[in-house]
């Protein structure tokens, strides 16, 4: 089995910043891509970032320029730093690895779970 614990969410003012952190455990051979996704309420999950192997790097539109997301692939951990923070970033924000296990099948692993709050 492969674990995802995430952490750093939380409640912030509009225009501040967060650091949210992903950490991988458990069976791992290999890790390809690592990303966040966020669902707020009454709407569909949505890609926010993703980053792969190679440190190649995707965002969504709407966090271009307002959000990083980095890994470290010594501590199988992935963050998401997120500056100028806006109301409508208020959502869950889901960890996804996708990778290959010890046993040679590959695995798509979902965090809990973190809630970023934007106040107005």
């Amino acid at each position: 089995q492969v674990q995802l614990v995430e952490s750093g969410g939380g409640l912030v003012q509009a225009g501040g910043s967060l650091r949210l952190s992903c950490a991988a455990s458990g069976s791992i051979f290999s890790i390809n891509a690592m990303g966040w996704y966020r669902q707020a309420p009454g709407k569909q999950r949505e890609l926010v970032s993703v980053i792969t192997s190679g440190d190649s790097t995707n965002y969504a539109d709407s966090v271009k320029g307002r959000f990083t997301i980095s890994r470290d692939n010594a501590k199988n951990t992935v963050y998401l730093q997120m500056n100028s923070l806006k109301p409508e970033d208020t959502a869950v924000y889901y960890c996804n690895v996708k990778g290959r296990r010890t046993s040679g099948f590959v695995y798509d692993a979902w965090g809990q779970g973190t809630q970023v709050t934007v106040s107005s």
